[in-house]
């Protein structure tokens, strides 16, 4: 996972999951919303099965942070911004976050919740 994270700004309002999956898979959010079947907002169930065909394992349990520190070296982060419930990334004390764009902290939010994230086996070249 000692990849560089390319930065994918989401397409539409409705794709944050897709553009996460993206940027860890190094895949375009065209083709994980192929691979799903979803052009809108995802579940959890939706990220897992996402992330599991792209080589992804995704800890069962959801966890709340309250602080940068609370986090694991990679997760994916579910945010109650005051817009809307909104998933992101973080990457080794770098948020990439599909709407905000990236960051040392977190986009504005209230509530927050992350589930660690690691590679299943290493992607072939």
């Amino acid at each position: 996972m000692e990849q560089i994270i390319k930065y994918i700004h989401e397409p539409t309002d409705l794709q944050c999951g897709q553009a996460v999956i993206a940027m860890l898979a190094d895949v375009s959010p065209d083709e994980v919303c192929l691979f799903l079947g979803n052009d809108r907002e995802t579940t959890l169930k939706e990220m897992k099965k996402a992330l599991a065909h792209y080589g992804f394992v995704c800890a069962d349990a959801r966890v709340e942070v309250f602080e940068k520190s609370d986090l694991p070296d990679i997760c994916i982060l579910s945010l109650e911004t005051p817009r809307c419930w909104h998933w992101s990334l973080y990457v080794k004390g770098t948020f990439y976050d599909p709407e905000h764009g990236i960051s040392n902290d977190f986009p504005e939010s209230k509530r927050k919740y992350c589930w660690k994230v690691g590679k299943l086996y290493p992607l072939e070249s």
